[in-house]
């Protein structure tokens, strides 16, 4: 897990939104473990309660469950209720702005398609 933290948003935000991105990019699959909490602090240098809490709105929004014991696990079917969920969020929050300014960059969807294939700007 290799995160950056910006100042705009709580770390216990971001580092929920890293361990989304990792559910929806396969890294995590359902029935994986979560990193403890522990290790996590240690590995990013992070208050134990920020991690928790950033685990428990996992918890909250079902995309992981605690086993008494043993730990976090990623709940059956998250990755499927994230597609769901961040694909309207996107529509909903995300795209409206973003189709506002390739509008006024005079940008078409083919323009798009052709600069992604040939590699020109795209980063990983």
């Amino acid at each position: 897990m290799s995160i950056t933290w910006n100042d705009n948003t709580p770390i216990y935000r971001q580092l929920r939104d890293h361990v989304v991105a990792m559910i929806l990019d396969g890294v995590l699959k359902q029935g994986d473990a979560l990193p403890s909490v522990r290790q996590v602090a240690a590995d990013f240098q992070l208050n134990p309660i920020t991690v928790s809490k950033a685990y428990q709105e996992l918890v909250d929004e079902q995309l992981v469950e605690k086993r008494r014991g043993l730990g976090m696990y990623v709940t059956e079917g998250a990755r499927a209720a994230l597609l769901r969920s961040e694909r309207e969020r996107f529509l909903r929050e995300e795209w409206p702005q973003l189709h506002a300014r390739l509008k006024r960059l005079n940008l078409d969807l083919q323009t798009l398609l052709e600069h992604a294939e040939h590699g020109k700007g795209a980063q990983a």
